[in-house]
């Protein structure tokens, strides 16, 4: 049995998450994460950390009944750390990235392919150590990447990709097909690092927030309000009432733009060219009151440690509660024709089916994994304030296929209206900012905040005068992206774009 006072307290009234947790040894790294997949636990987040002459510091945290469980595994130069991959697949892409940015390495493992480093800097080269600067200048050949291949009769490969066109980022498809039906998946990214985690380095906590909301920016509300939040935490600071009711109003926000995209897009690409302009249609409207509102068509750098840096009047209110009228109803009527079109259905129901069995297997989370009967969310089952008091309902499905990734993405719509007329009834009148106290030094704290695609978690590590050493900003991108490998196994490949659009993951938050 876990030990409860290992995990995090997350119904905490200010929604921050203390930095409690346990440095572990290598035996109990492999043995707790054991244990935490037998009690039907979940891996969140696995990175490392330089921290000077103490060491390198491999961190874990793992979503338990009791909260959130940070583990930390001290490890000294030349030495390696357990392998978590048998146990939690999804750790495999996250360790192979230690590596690349530290040099730490999981022993025995599999796949020890590099993951971020595409040949651009040496091998012996690893940006997040502290003597490294980040901004090295090399002259390399690029590496060729060794992709697994399939073997067999009338076997062949399509690779699509790394650029795609429009303003999509970069990412390598390649498949291995009989005719059309896809055998194989195997992806490749990281090919626009950018450096995110090597300049929060050094910054103070209050001026991390503005990065954190350019880590993914279709998820800018989600990142900056989990960096906050462990910012927050580090320093003591219990953020305004009206401050925590106005960044779930904008949450939620967030959440309602980005689906009402996707779907006017998996109409367009079964050729439902009304999906897609009544949707966008819907889109635009909804980011343009979010302009007007708040003065960022994606709410921007509104939210900052301590509380907002907007506020909403009645009028203001008035005007949101008479767009979610709006919208209800015409979402409403759409929905009634994309269930009711034969084409469409036909389209979606059966493709890119991941099983409730598979989902947990390979820990798919956020709101594809909802599709497919993990049913997670943590306003609803690990609230912070003022989601305990909105008393989430739950959009869930087990079919695991297009279909119910779409369903579950009309039922979050509605959800998330009927909260945002919940929040504007209940929003209570006071300051929206505090100053945020000095942190103090050594904390370390984490942020973890239900965004559109799934939980964001921020671990931030400050050094002894206060500063950050480490802020990691993880996406559930990371978690759902290898999830999309199997997916489109025997589902042909024009089926693909359909596919990865019900997914819609992020080439960015996993990149940084």
């Amino acid at each position: 049995m876990l030990n409860a006072q290992y995990a995090l307290n997350l119904h905490t009234e200010a929604g921050a998450l203390a930095a409690c947790g346990a440095d572990v040894s290598a035996s109990a790294w492999l043995r707790m994460a054991e244990v935490v997949r037998a009690e039907g636990g979940r891996l969140v987040a696995i990175w490392g950390s330089d921290r000077g002459a103490p060491g390198m510091l491999m961190s874990a945290v793992y979503c338990v009944a009791q909260g959130l469980l940070w583990l930390r595994l001290p490890v000294g130069a030349g030495e390696d750390y357990p392998d978590l991959s048998a146990v939690f697949p999804a750790a495999t892409r996250m360790q192979r990235a230690v590596y690349d940015l530290l040099g730490l390495c999981a022993a025995g493992v599999d796949d020890a392919r590099p993951w971020l480093n595409h040949g651009r800097w040496p091998a012996d080269y690893f940006p997040l150590q502290q003597h490294n600067s980040g901004r090295e200048q090399f002259d390399l050949e690029l590496e060729q990447y060794h992709f697994v291949s399939v073997a067999g009769d009338g076997v062949h490969e399509i690779g699509v990709g790394p650029v795609h066109a429009g303003i999509i980022e970069p990412g390598h498809f390649r498949f291995s097909v009989v005719g059309e039906k896809v055998l194989r998946l195997e992806q490749r990214f990281g090919y626009t690092h950018k450096g995110t985690e090597k300049l929060f380095a050094g910054m103070a906590p209050a001026q991390g927030a503005r990065l954190a909301a350019r880590v993914s920016g279709d998820s800018t509300v989600a990142f900056t309000w989990a960096y906050c939040m462990a910012a927050e935490a580090a320093s003591g600071c219990v953020v305004p009432a009206r401050a925590a009711w106005l960044r779930a109003l904008l949450l939620e926000r967030e959440r309602i733009a980005n689906h009402l995209g996707d779907l006017g897009a998996l109409g367009n690409d079964c050729g439902l060219a009304l999906g897609l302009a009544q949707f966008s249609l819907l889109k635009e409207d909804w980011v343009r009151l979010n302009d007007a509102l708040f003065g960022h068509r994606f709410m921007m750098d509104c939210i900052v440690p301590g509380g907002c840096a907007v506020d909403i009047d009645g009028v203001g209110l008035a005007a949101l509660r008479d767009q979610c009228a709006r919208t209800e109803t015409t979402l409403h009527n759409l929905r009634a024709i994309y269930e009711g079109h034969a084409g469409l259905q036909d389209r979606f129901i059966g493709a890119g089916r991941v099983t409730p069995a598979l989902a947990a297997q390979l820990g798919l989370c956020g709101m594809a994994g909802r599709a497919s009967g993990q049913a997670f969310d943590a306003r609803a089952d690990a609230p912070i304030f003022p989601y305990d008091e909105l008393v989430l309902q739950m959009a869930t499905s087990r079919s695991g296929d297009v279909a119910a990734r779409v369903a579950v993405r009309f039922d979050e719509i509605d959800e998330a209206l009927r909260l945002l007329r919940a929040i504007a009834g209940q929003i209570s009148a006071g300051p929206v900012l505090l100053p945020l106290p000095a942190a103090s030094p050594h904390a370390r704290a984490l942020g973890w905040v239900e965004g559109w695609r799934g939980a964001v978690l921020v671990g931030l590590e400050l050094d002894g005068a206060g500063a950050i050493l480490r802020c990691h900003c993880h996406d559930p991108s990371w978690h759902n992206w290898p999830v999309l490998q199997h997916a489109i196994m025997d589902n042909i490949v024009p089926d693909f774009p359909l596919i990865n659009k019900s997914f819609n993951l992020s080439y960015s938050g996993s990149d940084l």
